[in-house]
């Protein structure tokens, strides 16, 4: 293992079978989390991406499997773990915002009673040493942490919310904290607040960060590097700066092409054509030939490898194989 990546993903597929047919979630995926950094993964609706986060702390729902691979954290593979290390390695490891996790409150339990009951189920530590520590980190948010404490979720805005969650994930100081699209629901306004907190966190704490989204315009701005998937596999890996000045895999280009800019003409935007293939029902070849501008009979035919475009990119694109740029 990398002594520079926190996390090691390989060759990782998890399955769900149904009474129609199997999906493949996410397909034989490897990715590297660097310590100390951003890492975004990137891609629309059912591309895999919770999923592949969602394993990490080995909670992939039911009736989804882990069907093959390895993660390793520090050098360990926690997929090894038994269950008393496991429950060590959730929170403590590393610890989760869910989507939408302004819902993951308990409505009928004050925010430090959620707080302490928490702690407690991972840690002996004494109510005041919880609350102290609480405090901290609600102020830390930008939250008056005296009136929060006493607060039911009911009483708080989405983006007050929000940051609590945040300050939850933090409580027992992880080394990875994961943020499944900490913004879904916030108006643009606190969108930007809730990123301008993320950045201090990350820069101030020297917390490593996963963070999913299907927009790659909003993580552009917190990422080092960013990672995009599509129906269940990694298509390009790389350095956000890089990746935006140069994509090597059409559907990034189709991602960055599609996002909104207050610098470029509106008219200039241009959506991916089609959707995202049914898992059930994955087109030959390359998943995304059927919506590439790019697509040749060998795309339609072969599914094209992931291989190395420069210094720590990856692609998986026939054009990148015949050494062709993006027009």
């Amino acid at each position: 293992m990398n002594e520079n990546n926190l996390i090691e993903i390989r060759d990782l597929s998890i399955e769900f079978k149904l009474r129609s047919g199997t999906i493949r979630a996410v397909d034989h995926v490897s990715l590297d989390i660097p310590k100390g950094k951003v890492t975004a993964l990137v891609g629309e609706s059912g591309s895999g991406k919770s999923t592949l986060a969602s394993a990490i702390l080995n909670i992939v729902s039911a009736p989804g499997i882990i069907k093959n691979g390895s993660i390793f954290i520090n050098g360990q593979d926690m997929l090894r773990y038994n269950a008393n290390r496991m429950r060590q390695h959730r929170w403590a490891d590393v610890s989760m915002v869910f989507q939408a996790a302004q819902n993951a409150l308990n409505p009928v339990m004050r925010i430090g009673e959620q707080m302490i009951e928490t702690v407690l189920a991972h840690q002996k530590m004494s109510k005041e040493e919880i609350i102290k520590k609480a405090s901290q980190l609600l102020d830390y948010v930008r939250l008056e942490p005296d009136r929060i404490l006493k607060a039911y979720p009911h009483e708080l805005s989405g983006g007050m919310k929000q940051r609590v969650m945040i300050a939850f994930s933090l409580l027992l100081d992880p080394q990875l904290v994961i943020l499944d699209e900490p913004t879904t629901a916030l108006d643009v306004i606190t969108q930007d607040y809730i990123f301008d907190i993320l950045l201090k966190v990350h820069k101030e704490m020297n917390i490593t960060m996963l963070l999913l989204s299907h927009d790659i315009s909003v993580v552009a701005r917190v990422a080092d590097r960013i990672g995009v998937m599509y129906a269940g596999k990694i298509v390009e890996v790389g350095e956000t700066f890089e990746m935006f000045e140069n994509a090597k895999h059409p559907y990034t280009a189709g991602l960055i092409q599609a996002a909104p800019s207050i610098l470029d003409d509106v008219n200039d935007n241009r959506s991916i054509k089609g959707s995202s293939p049914n898992l059930l029902n994955l087109p030959p070849g390359c998943a995304f030939h059927p919506r590439c501008e790019f697509a040749t009979d060998l795309c339609k035919q072969e599914e094209p490898r992931a291989i190395s475009v420069g210094s720590g990119r990856i692609s998986a694109c026939h054009l990148n194989e015949k050494g062709e740029m993006l027009a």
